[in-house]
Order: C-alpha cells, then structure tokens, then sequence
C-alpha cells in the first residue's frame, strides 16, 4: 500500500445543519434517534464510515444479556473483539476512561464503536486503535416511569476434561517407563485394587470433575430498578441493580463461594436558564466476592488420581491403634466427625484440604464515578456559538480479605487382615494452627481524572450552507497503585465541517498530541484526518426515485501520531548498570579482598525517538432502499503502522553487544511497520408480512494484518515475516511417527533431544540433515486480534405481543495448537483422554498420539501442525422468546406493561473441533446459560 499522505485531508461533515445546530440539545432527547460520536451528535443516517452503534434498550427488549459488550461483533460491522484488526481499544464511558464492565446493559442507552481515523483523532494518542464508546441513560422531560427487570438463570457446564482413573493411569505410566528403558514402578496388584475400587481410601480414584464435588448447575439471580422522569427544568434517571452468582463447587467452604455486586446511578440534567445548561452524574459500583484459598481448578488439571485420598475415615483405623486416635482427638479439622484430611509428604497441601480447612477469603472491589458537565449557549456573542465543558473523577480501589489457616493432613499405613483393610498407623505432616487474624492483601487503586472544553460553532447560511466548527481542549490521566507514572493523554482538537444543501459534505478533523514516553523535542505531533462525502440520493437524477431511500459514498484518510506502541518510559535514554548481578566483569588489583564491579551499558540513547503513525484510508457506503425495507452500510480500509519502536540488533553491528561482560548499546528505534486491511459490511431486512413483523440482520468483518517491515535476518526465505500476517503461528512440519531405529538412523538429525520410535518425524525444510528451527514454517493465522472473519446474523419475528430472537455467531479463518497440559503430557503430568490413542509397535497405524514417555519429550511437544487445528465455528448464541402481556390482561391499574421471557445462551457450537474448544484446562468450565425474566413498566 502507497504512503497515505498528508493531502488526502478532505472531508465530509458527518452532521446536516438541522443535527448539528442541535447538538447540544440530542445529548438530553432521545439518543436512539441520533449516534454519539466524539464530541458531538449525528443523525444515523448521516454517520460516513468509521463508525457503527448500537441501540441498547432496543436490543435488551428482545434478547437479555449481561455484559456491556456481548456478542456486540454480531451487531457492529468492524468489532471482533477489536477494531479493524488493531490489537486494542479504549473505551469510554460518558466520555471517561472506564472498564466496560464497570457499567451493566441495563444502565446503558448506546454503544459506539469509533473505528477509523477521522472518527477517533479527536480524542488524541491512547484513542489511536479505536475507541468504544459507552453512553448511559439520562432523563427526559416526562412523567415519571419505574420499570423493575428481575431474572433467575442457571448456568449447567458444556463439557468437563476427560482424564484418565488410577489403574489406567498407572498401566500407562508403566508402559511409558518401559517406552525410556525403565521398569515398571506399579505393580499388577496396586493396579488390580485401584480398578476394583473396593477400598477408595487405601486405592484412591479421585475424579475431580465428580458429582462427589461438584454442582450439575449453579445459579445466577439479578434485579433492576430504573426510575426516571422530569420537567422543562430537570430531568433524572436513576439505576438500582444487583446480581448474584453461585459456584459449581459443592464441598467444604467452597460450597458457600459467591459473587456479588450492587450498583447505584443516577443523573440529573438542569436547564438553568436559556443560557446555561448542567448535567451531574455519579455511581456506585459495589462488588464482592468470597473464595477460598486454593486453585480447584488448576488442581484438578494437574494433580493424578491415584498421589491420595482427599479424605480418611477414623471408622477404619484399628482398635487398638492408641496413638493414631490420640492425632484424632488432637485434630481440629474433623471433617462431619468422620474424616481427617489426606496428604502425603509431598502432598501437604492440595485442594481438597485448602478448601476444607485450609480458610476463606473475600475479595473487595468499590468503584465511584463522577461527571459533570455545563453547556453556554452563546448566541448573543455570536448566532450559532456555544461552549461545553466536561469534567469527570472515578475512583476504584479493591483487595483481598482473608483468613489463612494452617493444617495437618494424614498419611495412613494399611494392614489387611483376613481380607479387611485397617489403618494400622497415620503419619501426620503439619498441623492445625490458626492466628484467627484477618489479612489484607493485593490492596490497589486506580485514579482517573478527565475533563474537556470545547468552543462550537453551527450556523446555516442562505438555507443551504450548513457550516460547523469545534475548538476543543481534553484530556485524561490515570493513576494506578505499583505504577510510577501515570497514564496520560493530552490533546487539543480542532472539528471543522461543511455541507451543502445535505448533499456534498467536507470535513476536518485534527488533534495536536502530547505524549511523556517520547523525548523532549518529540513529544508533540499534529494528526490530521478528513473526509469528503457525496449523498447521492438528493441528485435530481435519483431523488424521485421510489427504490432508493439513501445512498451515501465517503472517502476517509489521515494520520494518526501514538505512543501506545511505545512500552514503556524513557526507551530514548541510554542505561548503564552495574555489571554483577548480570553475568558482568569484576576487576580490581591482586592484593584486594575483594573485586570492584564494572558498569556496563544495558542500551543505547536515542534522541531522535518519535511517535509511531497511522496512516490510513477508507471507503464508506450507507444505503437503504425500498422505504427502510433493505439497509445495507459497508466500509473498506487500509491503514499501515509506521515507525514502530523496537531494540533489534540486525540494525547494528555486532560489536554493538557482547555476550560477555554482558553489554549492549543497542538503542530503541522506530523502524517496523505493519499493515491492514479489510471490509466489513451491515446488512438489514425489515418487512411486515400480515400480523407479524420479521427482521433479519447480517453483519461481517474481514481483516488482515500482515509485517511489511522488520529487520529479521533468516537464512530460508520461507521465514521472513515480511509479507507474513501478524498473529501468524510458526512451527515444524509433521511425517508422522518414527517406526523403527532404523528409520531413525537413516533420517535427519533430530536437534530437540533423543528420539525412539513412536516420537513425531518432522519434514527437513532447508535439506541440511538437521531438524532444528530452522525448520520452521508458517502453519496458519492465530486470530490473535480477533477471528479473520466474524459474521452474525439475527432474526426477529414479532407477532402481535410474542417475538422471538435468534442469534448466530461465525468465526473462521484461525488456527490454534493444542500446547496445553491437556494434549503436552510428559513426565509426571496427569493422563487425560488423548493418550489413548498414543503410539505402540502394535497400533502405530492407527496410532492418534505419540509413544508416551515419562522424559520431557522435548522433541514431541513443541509446535508443529501435529497440534494444529482450525478454530472455525458457528455458535447459536442466545435464543429469547419475550411475551407482553396485552393490555387487557393487565388492566388500566397498578401496571403500564409486563412482560416475561426465557433465553438460552451459548446453545450450541457446530465445528469439527468443538470439543477442544468447548475444553477448559485449569479454569472453570464453560457453561449454557438458561435464563427467565420478567419486565415490569410502573
């Protein structure tokens, strides 16, 4: 792609002068009729490309969901997870830096997903790769309303790991030993008793994804409150909400973990006199959760079934056994006065125990968020002059609470008499303490302050020309516990639009940037974008025509200066360190005690580091036809990143590093780049066919992002990464399996250890008779940023007061490698499912897996397309049936509306790989989610 250059800045005004001569006023009416952009309202129909939204209340009518962002990528051309490829984005909430989920859908009124460079310069440097922009409910001058929405859902689990019992496990562990030219260490008999299962305790069996542990379901319950209204001189809105959600775990403290959080908003917008408007904003975000000391889930991952039983029964210990009933008596932790707590040496603590004695902990969150807001309306200075400020405060703070108990578990000795197994002795490891003192850890902070003053400017000219104009000053700075700097972003912007009689639109705008990561004379940068647009349908030659409602064309360009590439502070300045703690050189003279260290240099300086840029065009359609029957809107881009910052020693001599002393004066310098492109498309059908009215949406995003500058030296050209997309997976070749010594010896040299028969054969890609990483080739695009290609598509049928919604989500394009401990088993992992496919001379035909091995297995397990798979889907994402109850049902009494509805959500996965997607290896499961709700209208 040619440089996109600074000419290209020509612009459409995204606004008609009836929109934009009432910007300030859409921010208090209904925004479903209008989109917030940066700084400013526009019409729908009148967005050029770059942006997309999404009306909220509308979309929870017909399908509930729970997070700010769900399955948004089904419903905003150019969101998949990120923005037009880009590896991040911010987010703003009324215009302030804040998590998304730091607000929940009911509290909202509009998402907007800023996507190119004219629609997010005017927010500075840190909005660079995209901005989300989340815009809460206000009030409106009404009578007052009260809805109340309150829902019960279950959550039950798509799939649990499959791993293997003891006795299998430990036939394999044997055969894996021998696979090494070992002996067995089990024997027939230890095998026999672990698959016989009679003594659970002497013979333990611990499947950690049992119903002995775990919940079929769990629930989750949530209610909100909402209350607004107003008058010419105030209008408020208020959000009461509260969820709570349970666990899947059903034993000991864990039973009782759950996570809580309460929320309060509220706003209130005052019309002071005819000059001055004010808005104040304030919530509440109040979040717990209780846990408990340990990590079931990465214990069930990786603890084996047969190390100990998580519990011993005192039933079993011998009679006469004084001394073990003396541990009994001193026990603490006597689980339903039946059990001790089991361990051995090396198992002194484990799940089991930490959740049964091992304490409880509860972690705190509070966040508060403030905004307010005045508005002047200057006209007696000058017809169409207005000025706007903005300032906005949250603080969030959270950490941990807990009590941490120390414990003893048991190791019991068996003795079998006439076929009855005993305890004859317990070994006890630790013991049971408690100091009953509450810890306070992981305390954190974060600060954020905003603010914004804008100058604008909206006049009409001979009832033709619509000229609009913004001079604004803003910012943000973050501040957060264990980081030195803060976070800053600075800019003053400059909107300028132009259009004439709605047809030919031009418009300007630019952001002069600031950024503290970059050296004194660098730190500023001017970031010009424009856009030039053409409305098609109010030419004479269309404007009569029946079929076509809109038809818009723009073309979008500019360039944006970032630091967000930049990792860190002060990469412009040379480091020097002392050399001991380094691998560095000591010196000093024969008669001293003791050596003098050397300082040496850790980089060099760069005094000429500058902003990385992005450099970007794009073109934009926005149509409808046949009186809103069709909507289409699709958008092409093509940005380059610039002067991406990296420390690469190919651009230096070599003598610019040794290895020892450990020393470099290899400086940071702008030199990669990288480049994207891509479409993506939103496509919507209405019609009314009798009493029902149907709707079906489509929407899509495809992009690629590949290097088209690096300084990597790689002697095989099928290595270079120029030309290669970003998130491009790399690896070896697989030819299958070794099947004999011989093969062996009459194939390549393998670099990454010993290899035996059964162990993965990979391809010699350069012929040099070595498998090394030289060896390794492109295998496929990760998705990293996002699937290449995410589609959805909803439909909604609405007859009289029943409708129903469907929602389905496409992901093609990537590839993943199975690199877990699930499918990279070696040593003394735990067995899961796939190793019974492994290699043996007997099934090496058939054979799914490599021979097993209790080394590393270096060789085996690392990446190549033997792990490969595609991650492509499809996902019935949430299926909602809503009924409002009619009118005469309900009366003209205590309710103005009611309505119920059931939904489902993460239904079904259709691909060839679904079960090592639907997997989760060392975290909670993945889950369906059932859902029923009523909607009250007070």
């Amino acid at each position: 792609m040619k440089d996109i250059r600074l000419a290209m800045v020509c612009s459409v005004t995204m606004t008609l002068f009836s929109a934009t001569l009432q910007a300030q006023d859409t921010i208090k009416a209904n925004i479903g009729d209008s989109v917030q952009v940066a700084f400013r309202t526009v019409e729908s129909h009148e967005l050029t490309g770059g942006v997309a939204y999404v009306d909220v209340p509308q979309l929870l009518d017909k399908n509930y969901f729970t997070y700010s962002l769900s399955e948004m990528e089904a419903f905003a051309a150019g969101f998949h997870g990120n923005l037009w490829g880009n590896n991040s984005f911010l987010v703003l909430v009324d215009g302030v830096p804040r998590d998304a989920g730091s607000v929940m859908p009911t509290e909202i009124e509009q998402v907007t997903f800023l996507k190119g460079v004219a629609a997010v310069a005017l927010y500075g440097s840190r909005a660079a790769k995209g901005v989300v922009m989340i815009t809460t409910k206000r009030g409106r001058a009404a009578e007052q309303t009260v809805e109340v929405r309150a829902n019960a859902g279950l959550h039950t689990v798509r799939r649990y790991p499959q791993y293997l019992g003891s006795a299998e496990y430990m036939t394999l562990y044997n055969e894996a030993r021998l696979n090494d030219g070992l002996g067995a260490l089990y024997s027939a008999e230890d095998i026999y008793h672990h698959a016989a299962g009679a003594n659970p305790y002497r013979y333990p069996n611990v499947d950690y994804y049992s119903p002995e542990y775990l919940k079929n379901t769990y629930n989750r319950y949530d209610a909100t409150v909402e209350i607004a209204g107003g008058n010419q001189r105030a209008a408020y809105y208020t959000n009461f909400g509260y969820w709570s959600e349970g666990t899947l775990l059903n034993f000991g403290q864990a039973a009782d973990n759950k996570n809580e959080r309460f929320n309060i908003r509220g706003n209130v917008d005052m019309n002071i006199n005819q000059f001055i408007d004010a808005k104040v904003d304030a919530a509440a975000i109040f979040y717990n959760g209780k846990g408990v000391n340990t990590d079931y889930w990465n214990g069930a991952a990786t603890l084996r079934p047969h190390r100990f039983a998580p519990l011993i029964p005192i039933s079993m210990i011998e009679a006469d056994d004084e001394e073990s009933m003396r541990l009994v008596g001193l026990s603490s932790n006597l689980i339903d006065g039946r059990f001790l707590l089991g361990g051995t040496q090396l198992d002194q603590t484990n799940p089991f125990a930490d959740i049964y004695a091992g304490g409880s902990n509860t972690y705190t969150s509070r966040q508060f968020q403030f905004n307010t807001a005045v508005d002047f309306d200057l006209r007696n200075v000058l017809p169409g002059l207005s000025f706007s400020s903005m300032f906005g405060m949250d603080y969030a703070t959270s950490y941990n609470q807990s009590f941490n108990h120390e414990y003893a578990v048991y190791e019991p000795v068996w003795n079998n008499y006439a076929g009855d197994d005993l305890i004859g002795s317990l070994t006890r490891y630790g013991q049971d303490a408690s100091s009953r003192t509450q810890n306070i850890s992981n305390s954190a902070f974060r600060q954020t302050i905003a603010a914004s003053g804008q100058l604008n400017y909206r006049r009409q000219f001979d009832s033709r020309h619509n000229v609009s104009a913004t001079l604004l000053a803003g910012g943000f700075q973050q501040t957060t516990s264990g980081v030195y700097h803060k976070t800053s972003n600075a800019n003053l912007g400059l909107h300028a639009g132009y259009n004439y009689q709605g047809t030919y639109y031009a418009e300007f705008n630019g952001a002069l940037v600031h950024s503290a990561r970059l050296p004194e004379r660098n730190r500023q940068a001017f970031n010009p974008t424009a856009t030039i647009g053409w409305r098609i349908s109010n030419e004479p030659f269309i404007a009569g025509s029946s079929a076509i409602d809109n038809l818009m064309v723009s073309v979008s360009g500019g360039i944006l200066h970032t630091d967000l590439d930049i990792a860190d502070y002060y990469l412009y300045e040379a480091i020097y360190a002392n050399a001991g703690d380094e691998g560095g050189a000591w010196y000093g003279w024969r008669d001293m005690s003791a050596g003098e260290r050397t300082t040496d240099s850790r980089r060099g300086a760069n005094p000429n580091l500058t902003f990385p840029k992005r450099e970007e065009v794009s073109v934009n359609l926005n149509a409808s036809f046949f009186n809103q029957l069709v909507s289409f809107n699709a958008s092409w881009f093509a940005s380059r990143m610039k002067g991406l910052v990296v420390q690469n020693g190919n651009l230096f001599p070599s003598y610019f590093t040794t290895g020892w002393p450990v020393s470099s004066f290899i400086p940071y310098v702008n030199y990669d780049e990288d480049e994207r492109s891509g479409f993506d498309f939103d496509l919507q059908l209405n019609k009314k066919v009798g009493n029902a009215d149907l709707s079906l949406g489509l929407t899509g995003t495809y992009y690629k992002a590949i290097a088209t500058r690096r300084a990597d030296i790689f002697e095989d050209n099928y290595q270079n990464r120029i030309g290669r997309e970003l998130d491009a997976i790399w690896g070896l070749q697989a030819e299958g399996f070794f099947s004999s010594v011989e093969e062996i010896e009459n194939s390549p040299t393998q670099a990454f250890g010993q290899v035996r028969p059964g162990d993965i054969k990979y391809k010699d890609q350069n012929n040099d008779g070595v498998i090394n990483a030289q060896d390794a080739v492109y295998l496929g695009r990760g998705g990293w940023f996002g699937a290449p290609f995410t589609a959805g598509i909803h439909l909604t049928a609405k007859y009289r007061n029943l409708t129903v919604f469907v929602l389905g989500m496409a992901r093609t394009g990537a590839y993943a490698l199975r690199d877990n401990s699930y499918f990279w088993i070696a040593g003394e992992s735990k067995y899961s499912e796939v190793v019974r496919g492994r290699w043996t001379p007997e099934t090496s035909g058939q054979a799914t897996y490599p021979r097993l091995t209790t080394l590393n297995g270096n060789n085996n397990f690392r990446s190549s397309d033997f792990w490969l798979y595609s991650t492509d889907r499809f996902d019935l994402a949430r299926v909602q049936v809503s009924y409002t109850l009619p009118k005469r049902i309900i009366g003209d009494g205590f309710f103005n509306e009611l309505g119920v509805y059931i939904n489902g959500a993460n239904l079904l996965t259709i691909s060839p790989n679904r079960k090592i997607m639907e997997l989760n290896i060392g975290s909670a499961p993945q889950t369906r989610f059932f859902n029923v709700g009523a909607k009250v209208l007070f």
